[in-house]
């Protein structure tokens, strides 16, 4: 025996048949490598290579096929009939909204969230409407036993019916089982703790069994017109557990967003082959699951002070829905040699650009400022437009002005301070309207060609500068 050559390119054996060899595999994108490496040459994460078992034996590859054993064929574009896809709505309206219309049959929907956030509860609740349609649902459960999924069944109102639970993590028997029952929805919580007897690994969660389940998984949905979601855990960066490879296998990409110390919780579509991306639909978590808010910004408006200063409404479009949040700022004295710099629901760097605006333009001082931005509610915003709110509520706390009530705002700002054009600038000013905004301050040339509206104020602002003097006039 070579006893120079590391231990780990010696562990060869022979058991049951099969070949078994050792290789390393990167946690974050799936890259392999004979050897242990501190960084990955992929995707230049660090220490996230991890020894795998690998079985050398080849495993036989097998055809798409459906439940009635019918392979698919190779046929010409021009004899390929297809219809338009079939959505089921369900009861859950926003659910329905970040979908893009519905449930598509044949989908593989890939949610993801936070421990705790509410992603068991979502779809047992969706089970509950698919339930009340009369839809056969399997519910696969990793994590639960079927007693934990009945008592929180029973608080939701599902007691009878085509309700199927499943507790089992063997990908192999849980195929037979949706054979035997074919089910028209099935769910799987979650894709981490699922384990295929074909994959190289035999490591619950590893890359090689998350890659081979999904694709198990896509293949029963494509070729039984099967609605199959699946619960994907998130790593503390936020990201779905696993390799990258797992979100572009899917047809959808849900995340379900939410802090854990406040009641609302937020769905967000980041992919969808069957509607729109960025498409949000809004929760509020309570005893008896989660309860739809249809009207998501009356619902983070409805704690604003009348006479404070530094607050400013602005009307962000997520997906298709407009939404009006409200953005906070504090500036204070800094007590420090550099001013702080923090903000909640806002890019930082957007932030410090237009601060640099603020300061090279309208002459504000904020080098001795520290300064505090928060979107109230914990929404997340990213949107170009946003930027004329951000200023608005940086100069209302500098100058210790407070803005009107019934004022809004709207508007990208650049670098030499003017106010840039943005899209679905009716829709913006349509619901501010529909929610009793008087006034409403929009980039000067998106109001050329636009329709007159009654009941509100629109003002076109063509500089940041002459924007605030109007605003604090």
């Amino acid at each position: 025996m070579d006893l120079d050559r590391p231990v780990h390119s010696l562990y060869q054996s022979k058991r049951m048949g099969k070949k078994i060899t050792t290789k390393y595999s990167c946690q974050a994108c799936g890259y392999e490598s004979n050897k242990w490496l501190g960084r990955c040459p992929n995707c230049q994460s660090w220490s996230t290579l991890e020894e795998v078992t690998v079985q050398t034996k080849e495993k036989p590859t097998t055809q798409r096929k459906d439940f009635s054993g019918q392979l698919a064929k190779a046929l010409p574009i021009k004899d390929i009939t297809y219809t338009k896809e079939e959505r089921l709505q369900t009861h859950l309206s926003e659910l329905d909204r970040v979908l893009g219309g519905g449930i598509v049959s044949g989908s593989l929907v890939l949610i993801g969230g936070d421990p705790g956030i509410g992603k068991s509860t979502l779809l047992l609740q969706v089970s509950a409407q698919l339930h009340q349609l009369k839809k056969k649902v399997l519910y696969v459960s990793g994590e639960e036993s079927a007693s934990q999924i009945k008592m929180r069944a029973e608080r939701l109102g599902i007691r009878d019916g085509e309700f199927y639970i499943y507790p089992e993590t063997n990908m192999l028997a849980i195929i037979q089982v949706i054979e035997e029952i074919k089910p028209q929805y099935v769910i799987i919580d979650s894709i981490q703790t699922m384990v295929h007897e074909q994959a190289s690994s035999g490591v619950a969660g590893s890359v090689s069994q998350i890659r081979e389940n999904t694709a198990t998984l896509m293949q029963l949905a494509k070729t039984n017109n099967i609605a199959i979601f699946i619960v994907g855990h998130v790593t503390k960066e936020g990201t779905i557990a696993g390799p990258r490879m797992l979100e572009h296998m899917v047809d959808t990409v849900l995340y379900f967003e939410g802090e854990k110390h406040q009641s609302f919780r937020i769905l967000r579509a980041v992919k969808n082959r069957f509607g729109s991306t960025n498409e949000i639909g809004v929760f509020e978590m309570n005893q008896t699951g989660l309860r739809e808010i249809t009207n998501p910004s009356e619902f983070f408006l409805e704690e604003r002070i009348p006479g404070a200063n530094g607050s400013a409404v602005v009307v962000s479009v997520e997906g298709t829905r407009p939404i009006l949040v409200e953005i906070q700022c504090l500036m204070t004295p800094t007590a420090f040699g550099n001013a702080r710099r923090t903000a909640s629901g806002l890019d930082y760097n957007r932030v410090a650009l237009i601060m640099a605006v603020l300061e090279k333009r309208t002459g504000m001082l904020l080098q001795n400022q520290d300064a505090y931005f928060k979107v109230a509610g914990g929404v997340k915003l990213e949107e170009p437009a946003i930027d004329l709110a951000m200023a608005v509520s940086l100069a209302s706390s500098y100058w210790e002005k407070e803005t009107s009530l019934s004022d809004a705002f709207v508007g990208e700002i650049g670098l030499t301070g003017e106010i840039r054009r943005v899209q679905n600038i009716e829709d913006r000013i349509k619901e501010a309207y529909k929610l009793g905004f008087k006034r409403i301050f929009i980039p000067k040339n998106n109001v050329k060609g636009m329709t007159s509206f009654k009941g509100i104020e629109v003002i076109g602002v063509s500089t940041l500068k002459d924007a605030l003097q109007l605003i604090f006039k």
